[in-house]
């Protein structure tokens, strides 16, 4: 079968000020016609990137990427506007961007069928099937607004699969889903893509992705570096005979910096070369905070048209304590955390800060309040795209009347602790989401707020820099005696939680 996309030493690199950050390395990987390839590796491998390219929306810098015969570095506007208009399916990560505040979900969805001239009728139709399928036809009518990251995500997945593409790219399509929801979504994306006879590459942290693969390809440090086809895995050999080896894989065999090569009867051997190094890599040191105020719901409700999104939520937050806030996408999550940090008011019930009755306040004393004890990180981490990394943090402090020489200093330390210490000064821009995540978190941390509240901090990092993150976030509480409460749905951040706040299902009445 012939390959729909060919990407053949694919290079892509980012300037810096130490002259150039390559995100793609001689990457070549070729994708079938009706296959579904489901793209795995750790924050900053190039898994972006790669998506970016295929989508048209940048080109490399070496290199070349095939799609359906078009040659993406080379073709004009037009011909990339054509492609993305009839061939392309794209579900970015950074899924907000592609939701119109004042369309409906039913008009988001229908939005790629009137760009291709498709009938009303049909466009409504077709838009209506697709919201069912993921299980939100009850909120067709429902602004993105009204609606919560996970349900947000979901529609921008069916937006991209509305017209049909001849292939789909989705970048961490579940990334801020629970798991139950995850696994339908996935069922869902294998189901169109086979009903359609399209190809699909799918990038994720997500293990649960590769049931619905065909292949498994796992990028590291801007290259394939392994492949799974069925139960066979393979290391990928690059030019010059260069192997990568997994860590997780070097660790199990005890192999540190340097490892003995034995090559007998067709068989390639590496063996621990002597006495194993210990780690180079220096613990990130702590982020320093401030004692931490005891945060209160009381009988809160909050609604939203037919929706009851809380119905009367009791919690107490203790300073000192990590609190994980769960529950399945729909269930109340975000619309907690934005009430604790006064951007919105309950329709009953009270939010204090220790003595201060938060939900009493108007709106520009909730903001004063926020930007002297509440720090808050959203699932769209609001940051400015042309900045560095560094000049976001220093933004933030430069807000709250924090004078330069500190707040350069602060903006260090907690890009280290963050592990960003080498992408300080490159511009958000061409950051993964996981840095960004990890970058919006720094900007939190660097205020020393008495409060942090997180909304699913982790859902675009690969499993080594959740641990990370959530050691850094239990550490803030029980070091500093900060309140930290997190939003999510991982279970190894939840693992790191002092306690566990579950939400239920939302309530929702139908229409008279």
């Amino acid at each position: 079968m012939a390959a729909l996309v060919e990407t053949r030493e694919l290079f892509a690199v980012y300037p810096s000020p130490s002259g150039g950050v390559a995100a793609l390395q001689g990457l070549t990987l070729a994708v079938e016609e009706g296959e579904i390839c489901v793209v795995l590796g750790p924050s900053g491998s190039g898994k972006t990137t790669l998506m970016r390219v295929l989508a048209g929306l940048e080109r490399p810098a070496a290199g070349a990427a095939v799609v359906a015969g078009l040659d993406l570095a080379r073709a004009s506007r037009r011909q990339l506007g054509r492609y993305r208009g009839r061939v392309l399916g794209y579900a970015d990560q950074h899924y907000w961007r592609a939701l119109a505040g004042e369309l409906t979900a039913e008009e988001l969805v229908a939005v790629p069928l009137g760009l291709a001239s498709v009938p009303p009728r049909e466009r409504r139709g077709r838009a209506r099937e697709l919201l069912e399928r993921v299980g939100l036809l009850d909120r067709a009518a429902a602004r993105p607004g009204e609606l919560s990251g996970g349900e947000q995500q979901r529609i921008a997945l069916c937006a991209a699969l509305a017209h049909r593409p001849r292939l789909l790219i989705a970048d961490e399509p579940t990334g801020e889903l629970d798991a139950a929801t995850a696994e339908d979504v996935y069922a869902l994306l294998g189901e169109l893509v086979a009903e359609r006879g399209a190809t699909a590459v799918v990038v994720s942290h997500d293990p649960a992705s590769t049931e619905i693969a065909d292949r498994v390809v796992h990028i590291r440090d801007g290259r394939v570096s392994e492949e799974r086809q069925g139960q066979e895995e393979t290391v990928v050999v690059g030019a010059g005979g260069w192997l990568r080896v997994s860590e997780e894989v070097l660790h199990a065999a005890g192999i540190g910096d340097r490892a003995l090569v034995a090559s007998r009867d067709g068989v390639v051997e590496l063996r621990p070369a002597g006495i194993r190094e210990r780690a180079r890599a220096v613990p990130p040191p702590s982020v320093a905070g401030a004692r931490g105020g005891t945060l209160v719901a009381r009988g809160v409700v909050r609604r939203y048209g037919s929706q009851t999104a809380l119905a009367g939520v009791d919690a107490t937050f203790s300073p000192g304590e990590l609190t994980a806030v769960t529950g399945p996408s729909g269930s109340g999550k975000s619309t907690l955390l934005t009430l604790l940090a006064g951007l919105d008011v309950p329709d009953e019930g009270e939010v204090l800060l220790d003595e201060i009755e938060v939900s009493a306040l108007d709106r520009g004393a909730r903001a004063a309040l926020r930007a002297e004890l509440i720090g808050v990180v959203r699932q769209d981490p609001g940051l400015s795209d042309f900045l560095t990394a560094r000049e976001n943090v220093e933004l933030g402090l430069a807000l709250r009347g924090i004078g330069d020489a500190e707040s350069h200093e602060r903006a260090t330390d907690t890009l280290v602790a963050v592990g960003l210490a080498e992408h300080a000064d490159r511009r958000v821009a061409v950051l993964s989401a996981g840095q960004r995540e990890r970058v919006a978190l720094a900007r939190v941390f660097a205020a020393r707020p008495e409060v942090v509240l997180a909304d699913e901090p982790t859902a675009r990092l690969d499993a080594t820099a959740t641990l990370a993150v959530g050691s850094l976030l239990a550490d803030l509480a029980r070091k500093t005696g900060t309140t930290v409460v997190c939003a999510t749905h991982d279970p190894l951040l939840i693992g790191r939680a002092d306690r566990e706040l579950q939400l239920g299902e939302p309530v929702r009445v139908a229409s008279a």
